[in-house]
């Protein structure tokens, strides 16, 4: 039986590890640059002889990174795929890595019908398991106590992670104790493992410190599966039994560890789900919650006003970034507005180049040789400045372009912090308008807004150029949070219309007064309709844990599973306004 400085010590302990973390991110953004040439020459020397350095030049040329950026191309994944495919189909000779490639993880992209794939080895799972590790530390600065309670943390970021013995065999931390027993988190069945994961979280109600899931979109597909399950859980509870469907018999002996019957937990489940109303449902549920970890930056920020209305404004956290290509670095200050999170990029996690971008985000198809040479060093990004990010990784890639753009916001010592911004380049165009994820997403917000008098909230979105009609036009399906779509005006969705295509840029809207674009489209869709989409996804090999919703679909039978559910339609009701001689502009990024 532990004696009275058993708390002592534990408090102690604590203290100490999340001291070393701390300590750990001091030290390493302090020697960012020295960090970034270890880590390059780490990459190049193991990677010798490999055959992509080969191919352009560099065998055994290890030492120098002057050498290194004069020689190396800057590549897009198109780019490598043949490489890739080549290792996807079994060859096993080095061909991007001299270590073996222990999988491949696949990217969220979806809008094409085709998934990336992205090699990784063995290692990157330590690099990832020691981000994971500082998280918590840096939160509890700013939420004392986490250890006291539990964590709901739905559906994993990286699965290759949660497989590994990293996560399986980890020693208990307080810190990080959760509500979803292993067999839950692991269950390849997407149902059964929301439901068994939901079902314990409920269980422990009054142990939740914090909820949350990846990205905002499968938190709130979370909330939906409640919102329509929530008889059956409450069955459960009450009877101290689990539903026939988890047939998984190891999440079922998991989940049989935490239930017994509960009819007093059941009848206040029920009373709080029966409601008219289900805002604040989570504060509810989960009185002692805290926050919510999700990522509400980039195109996810549509989601905050969801969020906000299922938890009662609860503090939005974003606590780290990462890709299937690399994890990058955390978030330092975890309670800043959605608006203002930026992430301190850890020089350990791979070696970071950036390529300078114009303000209105749109990036080249490729890079030439004088935009090579500005590739700026991870130390050296200037205050307020956009860039693509580029990375070489343990892994494999060399001067890959991510993709996502980016926003120096600060520095932590000499590492730089930066604001998310968009995904690259164009998701839309009919003639000479291009328009960008974050000009479409801001537009979208503009036009949402005429929904609220109606009590009525946009769930998701994507877009469509539809070139079957000439001239050519933006399609957009909504999904919507409403009792009754048809009690909204018809001129309403007409007003949403206007709203987007005032809100587009000036090449857009001058092709709609030329008539060389259309009148922008906006379907409305049933309910449920993007889970069917991400099920489509899924079903074609996209992974669940890292699914986001495309914001623009290419891919017919996407387009086809949209078209199926629409339950109405309507145009823009005149052109947007357009001057000749009006200066050209461009919405600028924004979370």
């Amino acid at each position: 039986m532990p004696g009275p400085e058993a708390p002592k010590i534990e408090v102690e302990m604590k203290n100490e590890k999340n001291m070393k973390a701390l300590q750990f991110i001091e030290q390493v953004t302090t020697n960012a640059d020295e960090i970034q040439k270890k880590v390059l020459s780490e990459i190049l020397t193991r990677n010798a002889h490999v055959e992509y350095l080969k191919r352009h030049g560099l065998d055994g040329l290890t030492a120098d990174r002057d050498t290194f950026k004069n020689v190396m191309p800057i590549v897009t994944y198109e780019e490598l795929q043949s490489d890739i495919n080549r290792i996807a189909n079994g060859d096993t000779s080095p061909i991007l890595c001299s270590d073996p490639i222990s999988e491949f993880l696949t990217s969220s992209g979806t809008s094409a019908g085709e998934r990336k794939l992205m090699p990784t080895i063995e290692e990157e799972l330590k690099r990832r398991s020691l981000l994971y590790s500082l998280l918590m530390p840096v939160m509890d600065q700013y939420v004392p106590n986490l250890n006291k309670g539990k964590g709901m943390y739905l559906k994993p970021v990286l699965t290759s992670y949660y497989k590994s013995s990293y996560f399986k065999e980890r020693p208990f931390d307080p810190y990080n104790n959760y509500t979803s027993p292993n067999e839950a988190i692991l269950c390849l069945d997407s149902y059964q493992s929301m439901y068994s994961q939901l079902l314990c979280v409920l269980i422990q109600n009054n142990q939740v410190l914090r909820v949350g899931a990846v990205f905002a979109s499968g938190f709130i597909r979370a909330i939906r599966f409640l919102q329509k399950h929530w008889t059956l859980f409450c069955k459960d509870i009450r009877t101290g039994t689990i539903d026939v469907r988890i047939t998984d018999q190891s999440v079922r002996n998991a989940v049989s560890k935490l239930l017994e019957p509960n009819p007093e937990l059941a009848n206040f489940i029920e009373t709080e789900c029966g409601r008219d109303s289900w805002e604040g449902i989570i504060s509810r549920l989960w009185p002692n919650t805290k926050y919510i970890d999700v990522i509400v930056t980039g195109s996810m920020s549509q989601y905050i006003p969801t969020l906000d209305y299922y938890s009662h404004g609860l503090p939005l956290v974003c606590t780290m970034y990462a890709s299937s290509e690399c994890f990058f670095g955390l978030n330092l200050k975890p309670l800043a507005k959605p608006s203002e999170v930026s992430y301190t990029i850890l020089p350990t996690m791979g070696y970071f180049e950036f390529l300078p971008v114009q303000r209105n985000g749109v990036l080249p198809d490729s890079v030439n040789e004088k935009e090579r040479q500005e590739l700026v060093e991870l130390v050296d990004v200037k205050l307020g400045q956009d860039y693509e990010l580029v990375v070489t990784t343990y892994a494999g890639l060399y001067r890959y372009r991510v993709g996502d753009v980016l926003r120096v916001a600060g520095f932590k010592n000499n590492a730089p912090q930066f604001n998310f911004i968009c995904r690259k380049n164009v998701v839309l165009s009919i003639d000479a308008d291009k328009t960008d994820e974050v000009e479409l997403q801001n537009a979208v917000k503009n036009a949402a807004g005429h929904l609220i008098p109606f009590d009525a909230f946009l769930m998701e979105y994507t877009s469509y150029a539809s070139t079957s009609n000439i001239p050519g036009h933006y399609v957009l399906y909504w999904e919507l949070r409403h009792a009754d779509t048809t009690s909204i005006p018809p001129s309403v969705f007409e007003d949403c219309c206007l709203a987007i295509e005032e809100s587009l840029n000036s090449v857009y809207r001058q092709g709609r007064v030329s008539e060389s674009i259309g009148a922008l489209e906006i379907k409305i869709v049933e309910t449920g309709t993007f889970d069917k989409l991400m099920d489509y996804a899924i079903s074609r090999g996209a992974s669940i844990n890292q699914y986001k919703t495309p914001r623009c679909v290419k891919f017919e039978p996407i387009v086809e599973l949209l078209n199926s559910r629409v339950l109405s339609i309507h145009f823009s009701p005149k052109c947007p306004k357009w001057c000749p001689g009006q200066k050209e502009w461009y919405n600028d990024c924004q979370n």
